[in-house]
């Protein structure tokens, strides 16, 4: 399936399931509200945010209640200030605040997300270097984070084990080599990318003599991440991954790689503070 087409599966099959979860057979709470009353809402982001998630929210409540209309103030990467009303809802009331968690649960994790990593990106803007996320994403949200990693003006690594080949240590080990594992690699398909894992230099030269596509340098200090830059001399694209957190990034962009991955931009992500006021309510 096209990763377009995959995510927009994603969008569907994760607001059905939000909405399974928390609302279940019925908002029982809501069940005292009188089903003729109708309201309005806004969603406020409380610091200062990269917004995403509109797709989600727009199919979560268009599963609740089709009545419901959203009428948003900002897009997909867009960034909030603190106090900025940027969605206004209408609709029936029991349907407004049956939506209210889970559509902000969302909301405030991916929005979470690419946050972070455009605070990441900032640091090295003039560098060159683009940031990679991992597949260390949240259980069932693999899309929606490598989603929002893009909105937050990160890259994708591999979606998942299907659309690109990492060879890492394990599988030189079973393969006899990386040469072998390349080149059994090139005969499964040449139309994918093939990457491999190296801990050291010999591991390099050998992963360049079998012409692998990435090089993955892991853990390698800041003078043999230098050095291997040079030693490759662009046969390759180059990956810094391991121990990259603030403290270190800015070195490691200043090498010269290609690109690093960060686990953290998705694994360690801080949900964003949202809240939905409503500020009218009328019979109809």
């Amino acid at each position: 399936m096209h990763y377009h087409e995959a995510l927009a599966e994603d969008i569907r099959t994760s607001a059905a399931r939000l909405l399974a979860e928390d609302a279940g057979p019925g908002d029982i709470t809501a069940q005292l509200i009188p089903e003729n009353q109708w309201a309005t809402a806004q969603v406020i982001s409380r610091e200062e945010a990269v917004l995403c998630g509109v797709a989600w929210v727009d199919e979560l409540f268009r599963r609740l209640d089709q009545r419901v209309t959203l009428s948003w103030q900002a897009a997909d990467g867009d960034v909030l200030s603190t106090d900025q009303v940027f969605l206004e809802l209408e609709g029936p009331a029991r349907s407004l605040l049956t939506g209210e968690r889970a559509a902000l649960n969302l909301l405030q994790t991916l929005s979470g997300t690419a946050s972070r990593v455009r605070h990441y990106v900032q640091r090295v803007a003039d560098t060159g270097v683009r940031l990679l996320d991992t597949r260390k994403t949240l259980p069932g949200l693999r899309l929606a984070q490598k989603y929002a990693v893009t909105c937050g003006g990160g890259h994708n690594h591999r979606i998942g084990l299907y659309d690109a080949f990492l060879i890492k240590e394990n599988h030189i080990a079973a393969c006899g080599s990386i040469a072998a594992a390349v080149k059994e690699a090139r005969s499964i398909t040449k139309d994918l990318p093939v990457e491999v894992e190296v801990e050291n230099f010999d591991e390099l030269n050998q992963a360049l003599d079998a012409q692998a596509d990435i090089v993955m340098l892991d853990n390698f200090s800041l003078d043999d991440l230098r050095k291997a830059v040079s030693v490759t001399a662009q046969r390759a694209t180059l990956e810094a991954s391991g121990n990259v957190d603030e403290s270190t990034l800015e070195a490691i962009a200043s090498t010269g790689v290609d690109c690093i991955s960060i686990g953290a931009l998705t694994k360690d992500v801080k949900s964003i503070d949202l809240s939905m006021r409503v500020t009218h309510v009328e019979s109809r």
